[in-house]
């Protein structure tokens, strides 16, 4: 059952696909991928418009989901990237946690390089699962597809998939199957030597 929450300006803040709730934290993002659908003008996900009026605040968000456990999963994602509102991200997670649901954060595994400092500590406790976009398992393709706003991009994602399982429980590296040059099972293979989970994602498939 695909379910759809808005707030008072009827902008999509929270939206369900099966079992899970997906947060719509934010539509800013470090990256500027070529295979995103938010570069190529659209906003849409299935039937959900997912462009933002404004930010939505912790109490707008934990107003959407109400009680966590009705859902499988409840994931800090949308078209942006969540640990640009870290703050938001830790606080709704704590609330969902305390109340006892299950958190997942899909990220491009660059939130450390933005604050300057080791944010998977934070999550500790708070995170049960980490979704980290690898996208590629060298640095001039990711750079390629990717189009990273910060210098160091590529070696600082990694670096936090090397990391995350030090603080989160269940974490998994993912890779879009059909970009050009991108090697799944190059991918697959650094998930495996850093000892985290690996998931293949399909382009042009989202959700």
């Amino acid at each position: 059952m695909d379910a759809i929450i808005e707030n008072s300006v009827s902008q999509t803040i929270a939206y369900q696909i099966g079992d899970n709730l997906y947060l719509n934290i934010t539509d800013r993002c470090t990256l500027r991928c070529q295979f995103c659908p938010k570069i190529n003008n659209s906003l849409k996900l299935r039937s959900y418009d997912l462009k933002l009026e404004h930010k939505p605040s912790v109490d707008e968000l934990i107003e959407a989901i109400g009680d966590p456990k009705r859902y499988k999963e409840i994931i800090f994602c949308g078209y942006g990237e969540p640990t640009l509102r870290l703050k938001t991200v830790l606080a709704v997670a704590k609330y969902i946690k305390e109340h006892g649901g299950k958190t997942r954060l899909n990220t491009d595994g660059l939130g450390n390089l933005v604050h300057k400092r080791n944010i998977l500590i934070d999550m500790k406790d708070l995170i049960d699962a980490i979704s980290i976009s690898m996208n590629a398992a060298r640095p001039d393709v990711y750079e390629y597809h990717c189009q990273p706003q910060l210098k160091g991009s590529y070696d600082a994602m990694m670096m936090f998939i090397t990391r995350a399982p030090n603080y989160i429980r269940d974490v998994t590296a993912t890779a879009i199957e059909g970009l050009d040059d991108v090697n799944i099972d190059d991918c697959r293979d650094i998930a495996d030597w850093l000892g985290v989970k690996f998931r293949v994602r399909q382009l042009n498939r989202l959700g």
